[in-house]
Protein backbone atom coordinates (compact mmCIF):
# COMPACT_ATOMS: atom_id res chain seq x y z
CA UNK A 1 0.00 0.00 0.00
CA UNK A 2 1.30 3.62 -0.88
CA UNK A 3 3.02 5.69 2.21
CA UNK A 4 0.88 9.15 3.11
CA UNK A 5 -2.66 10.32 3.02
CA UNK A 6 -5.77 8.95 1.48
CA UNK A 7 -7.78 11.67 -0.67
CA UNK A 8 -11.27 12.05 0.56
CA UNK A 9 -13.31 13.14 -2.07
CA UNK A 10 -16.37 12.80 -0.60
CA UNK A 11 -15.63 14.53 2.29
CA UNK A 12 -14.47 17.68 0.45
CA UNK A 13 -17.67 17.37 -1.61
CA UNK A 14 -19.63 16.94 1.07
CA UNK A 15 -18.18 19.79 3.54
CA UNK A 16 -20.18 23.22 3.10
CA UNK A 17 -17.09 25.40 3.56
CA UNK A 18 -15.53 24.01 0.35
CA UNK A 19 -17.18 26.64 -2.44
CA UNK A 20 -14.34 25.96 -5.27
CA UNK A 21 -12.45 23.46 -6.77
CA UNK A 22 -9.79 24.28 -9.26
CA UNK A 23 -8.60 20.94 -11.23
CA UNK A 24 -5.32 21.33 -12.90
CA UNK A 25 -2.84 19.57 -14.63
CA UNK A 26 -0.78 18.86 -18.51
CA UNK A 27 -2.66 18.12 -21.12
CA UNK A 28 -4.27 14.71 -21.87
CA UNK A 29 -4.59 13.79 -18.39
CA UNK A 30 -8.69 13.69 -18.25
CA UNK A 31 -8.86 17.24 -15.81
CA UNK A 32 -12.45 18.03 -18.00
CA UNK A 33 -13.70 14.55 -17.35
CA UNK A 34 -12.64 14.32 -13.68
CA UNK A 35 -13.86 18.16 -12.99
CA UNK A 36 -17.00 17.06 -14.72
CA UNK A 37 -17.59 13.97 -12.43
CA UNK A 38 -16.54 15.94 -9.37
CA UNK A 39 -19.61 18.28 -10.23
CA UNK A 40 -22.09 15.25 -11.25
CA UNK A 41 -21.34 13.69 -7.97
CA UNK A 42 -21.11 16.96 -5.61
CA UNK A 43 -25.12 17.77 -7.00
CA UNK A 44 -25.94 14.45 -6.43
CA UNK A 45 -25.15 14.42 -3.13
CA UNK A 46 -27.03 17.86 -3.07
CA UNK A 47 -25.00 20.67 -4.19
CA UNK A 48 -26.00 23.14 -5.95
CA UNK A 49 -22.66 23.45 -8.56
CA UNK A 50 -21.81 25.01 -11.69
CA UNK A 51 -18.75 23.32 -13.79
CA UNK A 52 -16.94 26.03 -15.54
CA UNK A 53 -14.35 25.09 -18.46
CA UNK A 54 -11.43 27.15 -19.74
CA UNK A 55 -10.22 24.47 -21.94
CA UNK A 56 -12.01 25.25 -25.21
CA UNK A 57 -12.30 22.04 -26.60
CA UNK A 58 -16.11 20.19 -25.97
CA UNK A 59 -15.19 17.35 -24.44
CA UNK A 60 -17.37 19.01 -21.28
CA UNK A 61 -20.40 19.40 -23.89
CA UNK A 62 -20.29 15.96 -25.20
CA UNK A 63 -19.76 13.88 -21.44
CA UNK A 64 -23.11 15.84 -20.36
CA UNK A 65 -25.00 15.19 -23.01
CA UNK A 66 -25.45 19.00 -24.14
CA UNK A 67 -24.92 20.01 -27.86
CA UNK A 68 -22.92 22.67 -26.85
CA UNK A 69 -21.95 25.39 -24.01
CA UNK A 70 -21.16 28.85 -23.71
CA UNK A 71 -20.21 32.04 -21.39
CA UNK A 72 -23.72 31.55 -19.42
CA UNK A 73 -24.19 28.43 -16.94
CA UNK A 74 -26.50 25.76 -18.62
CA UNK A 75 -28.63 23.19 -16.37
CA UNK A 76 -27.55 19.56 -17.28
CA UNK A 77 -30.14 17.35 -18.15
CA UNK A 78 -30.25 13.92 -16.84
CA UNK A 79 -28.47 14.86 -13.63
CA UNK A 80 -30.71 13.23 -10.86
CA UNK A 81 -29.61 15.79 -8.60
CA UNK A 82 -33.48 17.13 -7.85
CA UNK A 83 -33.97 14.12 -4.91
CA UNK A 84 -30.94 15.23 -3.09
CA UNK A 85 -31.83 19.09 -2.89
CA UNK A 86 -28.73 19.75 -5.48
CA UNK A 87 -28.15 21.05 -8.85
CA UNK A 88 -25.95 21.30 -11.73
CA UNK A 89 -25.16 23.66 -14.46
CA UNK A 90 -21.95 23.45 -16.72
CA UNK A 91 -20.50 26.19 -18.75
CA UNK A 92 -17.46 26.91 -21.41
CA UNK A 93 -15.44 30.19 -20.78
CA UNK A 94 -15.73 32.82 -23.78
CA UNK A 95 -13.07 34.89 -23.45
CA UNK A 96 -14.23 37.81 -25.64
CA UNK A 97 -17.70 37.67 -24.61
CA UNK A 98 -16.70 38.14 -20.72
CA UNK A 99 -14.27 41.05 -21.82
CA UNK A 100 -17.37 42.85 -24.02
CA UNK A 101 -19.21 42.49 -20.79
CA UNK A 102 -17.13 43.88 -18.25
CA UNK A 103 -16.78 46.78 -20.83
CA UNK A 104 -20.62 47.13 -21.04
CA UNK A 105 -20.98 46.67 -17.02
CA UNK A 106 -18.09 49.01 -16.08
CA UNK A 107 -18.38 52.30 -18.29
CA UNK A 108 -21.39 54.41 -20.21
CA UNK A 109 -23.17 52.96 -23.31
CA UNK A 110 -21.31 55.89 -25.57
CA UNK A 111 -17.65 54.88 -24.12
CA UNK A 112 -18.79 51.20 -24.19
CA UNK A 113 -19.81 51.49 -27.49
CA UNK A 114 -16.54 53.30 -28.39
CA UNK A 115 -14.03 50.02 -27.07
CA UNK A 116 -15.94 47.68 -28.65
CA UNK A 117 -15.78 49.10 -32.41
CA UNK A 118 -12.06 49.85 -31.53
CA UNK A 119 -9.56 47.67 -33.43
CA UNK A 120 -6.81 47.54 -30.73
CA UNK A 121 -9.89 46.27 -28.23
CA UNK A 122 -10.69 43.52 -30.81
CA UNK A 123 -7.80 42.21 -31.14
CA UNK A 124 -6.86 42.60 -27.33
CA UNK A 125 -9.94 40.90 -26.33
CA UNK A 126 -9.94 37.55 -28.38
CA UNK A 127 -6.03 36.82 -28.67
CA UNK A 128 -3.78 38.81 -26.65
CA UNK A 129 -1.22 36.66 -24.38
CA UNK A 130 -3.01 36.14 -21.07
CA UNK A 131 -6.35 37.54 -21.61
CA UNK A 132 -7.72 34.07 -21.14
CA UNK A 133 -6.41 33.58 -17.98
CA UNK A 134 -7.46 36.71 -16.99
CA UNK A 135 -11.21 36.26 -18.31
CA UNK A 136 -11.18 33.00 -16.14
CA UNK A 137 -10.38 35.08 -13.13
CA UNK A 138 -13.02 37.39 -14.00
CA UNK A 139 -15.78 34.43 -14.56
CA UNK A 140 -14.88 33.16 -11.64
CA UNK A 141 -14.73 36.06 -9.74
CA UNK A 142 -18.24 37.18 -10.96
CA UNK A 143 -19.82 33.39 -9.93
CA UNK A 144 -18.23 33.15 -6.56
CA UNK A 145 -20.38 36.86 -6.05
CA UNK A 146 -23.60 35.73 -7.84
CA UNK A 147 -23.16 33.72 -5.02
CA UNK A 148 -25.63 31.37 -6.81
CA UNK A 149 -24.04 28.00 -6.49
CA UNK A 150 -22.43 27.06 -3.48
CA UNK A 151 -19.74 25.01 -5.43
CA UNK A 152 -17.99 26.04 -8.01
CA UNK A 153 -15.70 23.20 -10.26
CA UNK A 154 -13.07 25.43 -12.57
CA UNK A 155 -11.35 22.94 -15.22
CA UNK A 156 -8.40 24.53 -16.22
CA UNK A 157 -6.58 24.76 -19.63
CA UNK A 158 -4.55 21.57 -20.72
CA UNK A 159 -0.71 22.58 -20.58
CA UNK A 160 1.05 24.23 -17.50
CA UNK A 161 -0.59 27.60 -18.64
CA UNK A 162 -3.22 25.96 -15.84
CA UNK A 163 -2.11 28.04 -13.56
CA UNK A 164 -1.38 30.74 -15.20
CA UNK A 165 -4.57 32.36 -14.28
CA UNK A 166 -2.45 32.67 -11.13
CA UNK A 167 -0.03 35.24 -12.42
CA UNK A 168 -3.18 37.80 -14.34
CA UNK A 169 -3.00 39.88 -11.42
CA UNK A 170 0.42 41.02 -11.63
CA UNK A 171 0.34 40.41 -15.42
CA UNK A 172 -2.27 42.57 -15.94
CA UNK A 173 -0.65 44.76 -13.59
CA UNK A 174 2.73 45.03 -15.40
CA UNK A 175 0.53 45.74 -19.11
CA UNK A 176 -1.09 48.56 -17.37
CA UNK A 177 1.78 49.98 -15.78
CA UNK A 178 4.00 49.88 -18.49
CA UNK A 179 5.73 52.30 -20.24
CA UNK A 180 4.29 52.09 -23.30
CA UNK A 181 0.86 52.63 -21.66
CA UNK A 182 2.50 55.96 -19.64
CA UNK A 183 3.56 56.82 -22.81
CA UNK A 184 0.59 56.62 -24.62
CA UNK A 185 -1.43 58.16 -22.05
CA UNK A 186 1.06 61.46 -20.79
CA UNK A 187 -0.73 64.04 -22.90
CA UNK A 188 -3.82 63.44 -21.73
CA UNK A 189 -2.68 63.11 -18.15
CA UNK A 190 0.12 65.88 -18.20
CA UNK A 191 -0.76 69.34 -16.15
CA UNK A 192 0.28 73.01 -16.96
CA UNK A 193 1.11 74.24 -20.56
CA UNK A 194 4.62 73.77 -20.09
CA UNK A 195 4.40 70.69 -18.97
CA UNK A 196 2.16 69.91 -21.41
CA UNK A 197 4.34 71.45 -24.36
CA UNK A 198 7.67 69.02 -23.04
CA UNK A 199 5.80 65.63 -22.81
CA UNK A 200 4.23 66.31 -25.92
CA UNK A 201 7.49 67.06 -27.55
CA UNK A 202 9.00 63.72 -26.02
CA UNK A 203 5.57 62.24 -26.66
CA UNK A 204 5.70 63.17 -30.36
CA UNK A 205 9.44 61.81 -30.81
CA UNK A 206 8.84 58.23 -29.28
CA UNK A 207 4.80 57.84 -31.29
CA UNK A 208 7.33 58.67 -34.26
CA UNK A 209 9.65 55.54 -33.52
CA UNK A 210 6.55 53.57 -32.20
CA UNK A 211 4.35 54.74 -35.72
CA UNK A 212 7.64 52.84 -37.81
CA UNK A 213 7.52 49.63 -36.29
CA UNK A 214 3.59 48.92 -35.66
CA UNK A 215 2.54 51.53 -38.50
CA UNK A 216 0.27 55.21 -37.89
CA UNK A 217 -3.74 53.32 -38.00
CA UNK A 218 -2.55 50.98 -35.42
CA UNK A 219 -0.79 53.59 -33.39
CA UNK A 220 -3.91 55.62 -33.21
CA UNK A 221 -5.77 53.04 -32.52
CA UNK A 222 -4.27 51.94 -29.42
CA UNK A 223 -3.86 55.91 -28.46
CA UNK A 224 -8.09 55.81 -28.86
CA UNK A 225 -8.46 52.55 -27.13
CA UNK A 226 -6.07 54.09 -24.20
CA UNK A 227 -7.61 56.83 -23.83
CA UNK A 228 -11.49 55.37 -23.49
CA UNK A 229 -10.43 52.61 -21.27
CA UNK A 230 -8.45 54.51 -18.75
CA UNK A 231 -11.10 54.64 -16.41
CA UNK A 232 -11.33 51.32 -16.67
CA UNK A 233 -7.97 50.16 -15.58
CA UNK A 234 -8.07 50.07 -11.73
CA UNK A 235 -10.99 48.18 -11.33
CA UNK A 236 -9.64 45.60 -13.79
CA UNK A 237 -6.51 44.98 -11.31
CA UNK A 238 -8.33 45.50 -8.44
CA UNK A 239 -10.74 42.44 -9.08
CA UNK A 240 -8.13 40.02 -10.58
CA UNK A 241 -6.32 40.71 -7.24
CA UNK A 242 -9.44 40.10 -5.13
CA UNK A 243 -10.14 36.68 -7.16
CA UNK A 244 -6.45 35.49 -6.37
CA UNK A 245 -7.12 35.90 -2.43
CA UNK A 246 -10.19 34.15 -2.79
CA UNK A 247 -8.19 31.50 -4.72
CA UNK A 248 -5.98 31.62 -1.32
CA UNK A 249 -9.32 31.80 1.01
CA UNK A 250 -10.08 28.34 2.80
CA UNK A 251 -12.99 27.41 1.20
CA UNK A 252 -10.83 27.08 -2.22
CA UNK A 253 -9.08 23.29 -2.83
CA UNK A 254 -6.81 22.89 -5.82
CA UNK A 255 -6.52 19.17 -7.39
CA UNK A 256 -3.64 18.00 -9.49
CA UNK A 257 -4.57 15.43 -11.93
CA UNK A 258 -2.13 13.14 -13.56
CA UNK A 259 -1.60 9.60 -15.26
CA UNK A 260 0.74 7.02 -13.93
CA UNK A 261 3.45 8.19 -16.30
CA UNK A 262 6.79 10.28 -15.92
CA UNK A 263 6.00 13.20 -17.76
CA UNK A 264 2.70 13.72 -16.10
CA UNK A 265 3.58 12.82 -12.77
CA UNK A 266 6.66 15.45 -13.17
CA UNK A 267 4.41 18.05 -14.63
CA UNK A 268 2.33 17.11 -11.38
CA UNK A 269 5.24 18.06 -9.06
CA UNK A 270 6.13 21.45 -10.66
CA UNK A 271 1.78 22.13 -10.17
CA UNK A 272 2.38 21.33 -6.59
CA UNK A 273 5.38 23.10 -6.14
CA UNK A 274 3.59 26.14 -7.63
CA UNK A 275 1.11 26.38 -5.62
CA UNK A 276 3.19 25.58 -2.51
CA UNK A 277 5.05 28.72 -3.03
CA UNK A 278 1.88 30.81 -3.72
CA UNK A 279 0.51 29.24 -0.55
CA UNK A 280 -2.75 28.12 -2.52
CA UNK A 281 -4.75 25.12 -0.46
CA UNK A 282 -4.17 22.10 -2.04
CA UNK A 283 -6.49 19.08 -1.57
CA UNK A 284 -4.31 16.51 -2.87
CA UNK A 285 -3.42 14.84 -6.28
CA UNK A 286 -5.77 12.26 -8.11
CA UNK A 287 -4.11 9.98 -10.66
CA UNK A 288 -6.24 8.94 -13.33
CA UNK A 289 -6.47 5.86 -15.46
CA UNK A 290 -4.38 3.51 -13.45
CA UNK A 291 -4.92 -0.15 -14.18
CA UNK A 292 -4.62 -3.14 -11.77
CA UNK A 293 -6.30 -6.11 -12.32
CA UNK A 294 -8.45 -8.45 -10.46
CA UNK A 295 -6.05 -11.54 -10.77
CA UNK A 296 -2.87 -9.75 -8.77
CA UNK A 297 -2.53 -12.87 -6.82
CA UNK A 298 -1.08 -14.21 -10.22
CA UNK A 299 2.06 -12.58 -10.97
CA UNK A 300 3.88 -11.13 -14.09
CA UNK A 301 6.67 -14.45 -14.08
CA UNK A 302 3.98 -17.22 -13.33
CA UNK A 303 1.34 -15.89 -15.91
CA UNK A 304 4.35 -15.78 -18.64
CA UNK A 305 5.46 -19.12 -17.65
CA UNK A 306 2.08 -20.69 -17.79
CA UNK A 307 1.80 -19.09 -21.43
CA UNK A 308 4.94 -20.72 -22.58
CA UNK A 309 3.57 -24.31 -21.41
CA UNK A 310 -0.06 -23.93 -23.04
CA UNK A 311 1.44 -22.78 -25.98
CA UNK A 312 5.15 -24.27 -27.14
CA UNK A 313 6.98 -22.15 -29.36
CA UNK A 314 7.39 -22.43 -32.96
CA UNK A 315 9.17 -25.64 -34.13
CA UNK A 316 8.66 -27.50 -30.65
CA UNK A 317 7.15 -30.92 -31.30
CA UNK A 318 3.67 -30.75 -29.53
CA UNK A 319 4.76 -33.95 -27.66
CA UNK A 320 8.04 -32.55 -26.31
CA UNK A 321 7.77 -30.22 -24.35
CA UNK A 322 11.17 -30.69 -22.84
CA UNK A 323 13.04 -29.10 -26.56
CA UNK A 324 15.50 -31.95 -27.15
CA UNK A 325 13.34 -34.00 -29.73
CA UNK A 326 14.31 -37.20 -27.39
CA UNK A 327 11.39 -37.31 -24.54
CA UNK A 328 9.05 -35.31 -22.07
CA UNK A 329 9.42 -34.96 -18.09
CA UNK A 330 11.42 -37.71 -17.07
CA UNK A 331 12.45 -39.38 -20.04
CA UNK A 332 8.79 -40.19 -21.10
CA UNK A 333 8.24 -40.27 -24.69
CA UNK A 334 5.19 -40.74 -26.62
CA UNK A 335 1.14 -39.71 -26.37
CA UNK A 336 1.18 -40.28 -22.82
CA UNK A 337 4.41 -37.98 -22.24
CA UNK A 338 2.81 -35.66 -19.37
CA UNK A 339 4.88 -32.32 -17.65
CA UNK A 340 2.99 -30.90 -14.67
CA UNK A 341 1.35 -27.28 -14.76
CA UNK A 342 2.40 -24.67 -12.07
CA UNK A 343 0.06 -26.51 -9.61
CA UNK A 344 1.89 -29.47 -9.89
CA UNK A 345 -1.55 -31.05 -12.29
CA UNK A 346 -0.42 -33.58 -15.07
CA UNK A 347 -0.97 -32.72 -18.42
CA UNK A 348 -0.02 -33.98 -22.21
CA UNK A 349 1.75 -31.97 -24.56
CA UNK A 350 -0.89 -32.96 -26.77
CA UNK A 351 -3.69 -31.34 -24.64
CA UNK A 352 -1.43 -28.38 -24.16
CA UNK A 353 -1.05 -27.21 -28.10
CA UNK A 354 -4.67 -26.65 -28.41
CA UNK A 355 -5.23 -23.51 -25.98
CA UNK A 356 -3.45 -20.71 -28.08
CA UNK A 357 -6.45 -18.35 -26.57
CA UNK A 358 -5.72 -19.14 -22.69
CA UNK A 359 -1.86 -18.32 -23.86
CA UNK A 360 -2.30 -15.07 -25.26
CA UNK A 361 -4.95 -13.88 -22.23
CA UNK A 362 -2.29 -15.15 -19.59
CA UNK A 363 0.33 -13.08 -21.68
CA UNK A 364 -2.29 -10.13 -22.20
CA UNK A 365 -2.51 -10.54 -18.00
CA UNK A 366 1.23 -10.49 -17.80
CA UNK A 367 1.90 -7.57 -19.29
CA UNK A 368 -1.15 -5.55 -17.50
CA UNK A 369 1.03 -6.67 -14.04
CA UNK A 370 3.77 -5.47 -15.28
CA UNK A 371 2.37 -2.02 -16.40
CA UNK A 372 0.69 -1.99 -12.90
CA UNK A 373 3.96 -2.62 -11.19
CA UNK A 374 5.26 0.25 -13.20
CA UNK A 375 2.56 2.37 -12.73
CA UNK A 376 3.22 1.67 -8.86
CA UNK A 377 6.75 2.52 -8.60
CA UNK A 378 6.01 5.76 -10.37
CA UNK A 379 3.25 6.77 -7.73
CA UNK A 380 5.79 5.93 -4.76
CA UNK A 381 8.51 7.84 -6.06
CA UNK A 382 5.96 10.67 -6.37
CA UNK A 383 4.70 9.84 -2.26
CA UNK A 384 8.49 9.67 -1.55
CA UNK A 385 9.35 13.18 -3.12
CA UNK A 386 5.76 14.58 -1.47
CA UNK A 387 4.58 12.45 1.72
CA UNK A 388 2.05 14.66 3.25
CA UNK A 389 0.03 14.99 -0.49
CA UNK A 390 -3.44 13.34 0.26
CA UNK A 391 -3.56 10.80 -3.26
CA UNK A 392 -6.36 9.26 -4.72
CA UNK A 393 -6.62 7.09 -8.27
CA UNK A 394 -9.45 6.08 -11.25
CA UNK A 395 -9.11 2.77 -12.47
CA UNK A 396 -8.75 3.20 -16.73
CA UNK A 397 -12.35 2.95 -17.94
CA UNK A 398 -12.81 0.11 -20.47
CA UNK A 399 -14.00 3.30 -22.99
CA UNK A 400 -13.61 6.70 -23.49
CA UNK A 401 -16.22 8.78 -20.87
CA UNK A 402 -18.98 10.31 -23.36
CA UNK A 403 -22.53 10.66 -21.16
CA UNK A 404 -23.42 10.56 -17.64
CA UNK A 405 -23.62 7.07 -16.69
CA UNK A 406 -19.55 7.31 -17.47
CA UNK A 407 -19.30 10.61 -15.44
CA UNK A 408 -20.79 8.48 -12.25
CA UNK A 409 -19.12 5.48 -13.09
CA UNK A 410 -15.76 8.05 -12.69
CA UNK A 411 -17.06 9.74 -9.21
CA UNK A 412 -17.46 6.33 -7.66
CA UNK A 413 -13.66 5.81 -8.40
CA UNK A 414 -13.13 9.17 -6.92
CA UNK A 415 -14.45 8.22 -4.26
CA UNK A 416 -12.98 4.95 -3.36
CA UNK A 417 -10.03 6.71 -3.54
CA UNK A 418 -7.44 4.08 -2.23
CA UNK A 419 -5.78 1.82 -4.59
CA UNK A 420 -6.79 -1.56 -5.50
CA UNK A 421 -3.85 -4.06 -4.99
Amino acid sequence: MRPGPALEVDRLLDDPRTRIIVCCGSGGVGKTTTAAALGLRAAERGRHVVVLTVDPARRLAQSMGLSSLDNTPRPVPGATAEASGGSLHAMMLDMKRTFDEIVEAHSDPDRAEQILANPFYQSLSSSFAGTQEYMAMEKLGQLRRADEWDLIVVDTPPSRSALDFLDAPQRLGRFLDGRLIRVLTAPTKAGGRAYLKFVTAGFTMVTGVITKIIGAQMLRDVQTFVAAFDTMFGGFRERAEDTYRLLQAPGTAFLVIATPEPDALREASYFVDRLSSDQMPLAGLIVNRVHRSPAAHLSAARSQAAAEVLQPLPGDSPLDLGGNGQGGENGVTGPAAATRDLRGTPSTAATTSRHPLTATALRLHAERMQLAERERRLEESFSASHPVIPMAEVLAQPEDVHDLDGLRSVGKELARGVRLS
